[in-house]
C-alpha cells in the first residue's frame, strides 16, 4: 500500500496543504476546454458542486470536440498534459514531476519466466447463460444481439472476422504487456490459451501471483513477471507466488525501465483497476509507463477498454434508433415512465435528448450520455485520460485498440448493491449486463481482431472522417446507447425493479399488461 508520501499521488493544493480530487479534476477538465470554449473552462474551474454536476462538463467535452477534427486532438493533447503537470511522484520524502521519472535511481526488476504446460492448440469460443457459442451459433448470436441493439453492428462484424480467422489466435509471435494482470475483466485466460508471451504486471501478493500461475501453468502461453530478486529457474509455484510483482504506483520508473528492456515489440495493455480516487493515479501511472516505453519503442500498441457508463460520440443512426424505441416502448415501459416521472417531478426517466452535431467533416454524429452519477467523477476522468491517450497517440502513428465493454457483474461492480440491483433490472430497458466470463471471451477477440486486422480502425492508416469514430467502432455497451432515457434517471428505478424481482410478480405483471 502506498502512503500519503509514497509513489504517484494527486498535487497537494496550496491553499489547505491537501490533495483535492475535485479540484484536481476541476483543473484537468478546465484546461482540456481552455482553448476551444473559453466559457465552459471558467464554469468548470467555479462549479462548486463538482460531484454532483461533472457529467455537464464532460458532455462539453464530446460537444466540442465533435466540430471539428482538431479540436478533438486540442482537448486530448491539453489534457494529457495538464494531467501530467499536476501528478505528482514521492520517493524517499522528495516529490518529483512524472516526466522526471526517469531520472530517479531505480531498484532493477529480473525477469522470471513460466511455461504452460498445455500443448492444445489455440481455441476460441464465447461462454454465454451455460453454453459455448462457436461456429455458426455464435454467428446467430452476435445477429441477435445486433438486432437487439445490444452490440453496434462494427462490434458484430468484428467478432465475425476473428471467427472466420482462427489463425489469427496463434500468438505465439506476439508479446502483450498486461498492467494488472489479475483483473476480473481482463484477458489473462484467454491470452494463457493462445500461446502469447505475457508480461504480467500486478502487485506483489501471494493470492494474485497464486492465480496467475494457475492460469498459466494450465495454458499453452508464456508467461515474463518482474521481480525485484533473481529467482532460479526451477523455483516452486509456492516460492514464485511470494516473489513475482511490482506496484504500478510506486515502482513506476523501475516498470519503465525493465519494459525499456525488452527487444521485441510490445502490445502494452492499461486494465488494471482500482477503487476511488486511486483509479485516477494507477491510470496516471500506466499512462506514464505507456508514453515513456512508446517513446522508446514506437512500434508498441497501445490497449484500453472503455465502460458504457461515459458520454461518448455516436453515430447519427444511433440517435436516430434511439428515438425509434421511445416510439416502440412497450405499454409498461411506458406507464412506469410516465407515472415514476410525474411522481418525481420529472428527475427520473429524463428523455435522451435526440442532439445532432454537424462536424465541418460535413456528417452528423449524435452524444450518447450514459454517465451515472454512482460512479463519480474520478472513475469519469480516470476513463477520460485513456480515452484521450488513444486519440493522441492513434494521431501520431501509433496502433491503438480501444473498445466499449459491456456493463459487467464483476465483483468490483456488483460489491455497490445498487449497481447490482439496477444490472438486475437492466432487461426493463432492454439493457443486457454480461457476466465476466463472456465479456473477456468478447474483448480479447476484439483485441485480437484489432491487431491482426490491417482494416481495423485500430490502425493509423485506415482513414476515419473524425479522430472520435476510433472510440465509436466495435462498441458493445450492453444497450446504453440506444435506452430512450438518460442512464443516470432510469438507474434508481431500475435498482428498485431489480431488488423487487424476487419478492414481486413482475414477470406475471409484464405478460398480463403485454396482451
Amino acid at each position: 500500500m502506498s502512503s500519503a508520501l509514497d509513489g504517484l499521488q494527486f498535487p497537494v493544493q496550496p491553499n489547505t496543504q491537501k490533495p483535492s480530487t475535485s479540484q484536481t479534476g476541476k483543473e484537468i477538465l478546465a484546461e482540456a476546454l481552455s482553448i476551444i470554449d473559453h466559457s465552459s473552462s471558467q464554469h468548470a474551474l467555479q462549479e462548486k458542486h463538482w460531484r454532483k454536476h461533472y457529467p455537464r462538463y464532460f458532455k462539453a467535452l464530446v460537444e466540442h470536440g465533435l466540430l471539428n477534427s482538431r479540436n478533438a486532438l486540442c482537448i486530448a493533447q491539453q489534457g494529457l498534459l495538464k494531467a501530467h503537470n499536476s501528478f505528482v511522484f514521492y520517493r524517499d520524502g522528495a516529490s518529483y514531476n512524472l516526466k522526471d521519472l526517469l531520472q530517479l535511481p531505480t531498484q532493477t526488476l529480473h525477469h522470471v519466466k513460466v511455461q504452460g504446460e498445455s500443448n492444445a492448440a489455440p481455441e476460441w469460443y464465447v461462454p454465454y447463460q451455460g453454453k459455448k457459442l462457436q461456429g455458426q451459433a455464435l454467428l446467430d448470436q452476435l445477429q441477435k444481439w445486433q438486432d437487439a441493439g445490444i452490440i453496434e453492428p462494427s462490434h458484430a462484424e468484428a467478432l465475425r472476422q476473428a471467427n472466420a480467422h482462427p489463425e489469427w489466435f496463434d500468438l505465439s509471435d506476439r508479446t502483450m504487456v498486461l498492467f494488472g494482470a489479475g483483473s476480473e475483466a481482463g484477458p489473462l485466460t484467454w491470452l494463457s490459451k493462445w500461446k502469447a508471451n505475457i508480461v504480467a504486471i500486478d502487485l506483489p501478493n501471494a493470492k494474485i501471483w497464486e492465480r496467475i500461475l494457475h492460469t498459466i501453468q494450465q495454458g499453452n502461453a508464456t508467461l515474463i513477471a518482474p521481480s525485484v530478486k533473481e529467482i532460479p529457474a526451477d523455483a516452486s509455484t509456492a516460492e514464485l507466488k511470494t516473489q513475482l510483482g511490482a506496484n504500478l504506483l510506486t515502482q513506476t520508473p523501475e516498470i519503465i525501465q525493465w519494459l525499456q528492456q525488452f527487444p521485441a515489440q510490445l502490445d502494452l495493455a492499461a486494465i488494471a483497476y482500482l477503487d476511488g480516487e486511486k483509479h485516477v493515479r494507477v491510470v496516471m501511472a500506466m499512462d506514464s509507463i505507456m508514453q515513456s516505453v512508446s517513446e522508446s519503442k514506437p512500434d508498441s500498441s497501445l490497449m484500453f477498454m472503455c465502460t458504457p457508463t461515459d458520454v461518448y460520440a455516436v453515430p447519427k443512426e444511433v440517435v436516430e434508433a434511439t428515438l425509434l424505441k421511445l416510439k416502440q416502448r412497450s405499454r409498461i415501459q411506458k406507464i412506469l415512465a410516465k407515472s415514476v416521472a410525474t411522481l418525481s417531478l420529472q428527475h427520473f426517466f429524463k428523455k435522451n435528448p435526440p442532439q445532432l452535431i454537424h462536424s465541418d467533416n460535413g456528417k452528423e454524429y449524435g452524444i450518447a450520455d450514459g454517465l451515472v452519477i454512482e460512479q463519480g467523477p474520478n472513475y469519469a476522468l480516470a476513463k477520460r485520460i485513456q480515452q484521450w491517450r488513444a486519440i493522441w497517440a492513434r494521431h501520431h502513428g501509433q496502433l491503438v485498440s480501444i473498445n466499449i465493454a459491456p456493463s459487467t457483474t464483476t465483483h468490483s461492480v456488483t460489491k455497490n448493491p445498487l449497481l447490482k440491483a439496477a444490472f438486475n433490472g437492466a432487461q426493463l430497458f432492454d439493457v443486457e449486463a454480461f457476466s465476466p466470463e463472456t465479456t473477456n471471451a468478447m474483448m480479447a477477440a476484439l483485441w485480437i481482431h484489432d491487431l491482426r486486422n490491417p482494416a481495423s480502425v485500430a490502425h493509423p492508416e485506415t482513414p476515419l472522417d473524425h479522430p472520435l469514430e476510433l472510440i465509436m467502432s466495435g462498441a458493445n455497451h450492453g444497450g446504453l446507447w440506444r435506452v430512450a432515457y438518460l442512464a443516470r434517471t432510469a438507474l434508481p428505478f431500475a435498482a428498485l425493479y431489480g431488488f423487487a424481482q424476487d419478492y414481486l410478480p413482475i414477470q406475471k405483471l409484464q405478460r398480463k399488461l403485454k396482451k
